[in-house]
């Protein structure tokens, strides 16, 4: 199994066990994919999503950039959402888990 493969697994088993969600691994897989390189950064595979130019990243380079939606369709309040859905006591977070919530809630598994 490669390192990408292993960070998968991980994601996946966050998932599992933080979200109670059961994922679509091919979904995972491409969105693991589509994070490129940081992945295998140990800091910027971690968004610490409290701090406010994370949210704003997210906002602005995955959810509108990336995935093509609105400024107006309160983002802010969806990545909030999503975050105390993975966990709000745990800051750090994994880049694609959160990602992967995000193309969920929006239904946005298309783009990949």
């Amino acid at each position: 199994m490669n390192k990408r493969d292993k960070l998968i697994v991980k994601y996946a088993s966050d998932l599992k066990e933080k979200c109670s969600i059961i994922p679509d691994m091919d979904l995972l897989k491409k969105i693991a994919i589509g994070c490129g390189p940081c992945i295998y950064n140990a800091d910027s595979s971690i968004l610490t999503v409290i701090k406010p130019f994370q949210l704003k990243t997210i906002r602005n380079m995955f959810l509108i950039r990336r995935l093509g939606l609105d400024f107006n369709d309160n983002l802010y309040e969806t990545i909030e959402t999503v975050v105390a859905q993975y966990g709000g006591a745990n800051v750090s977070k994994y880049r694609v888990v959160i990602y992967y919530l995000l193309v969920k809630h929006f239904e946005k598994e298309s783009v990949y």
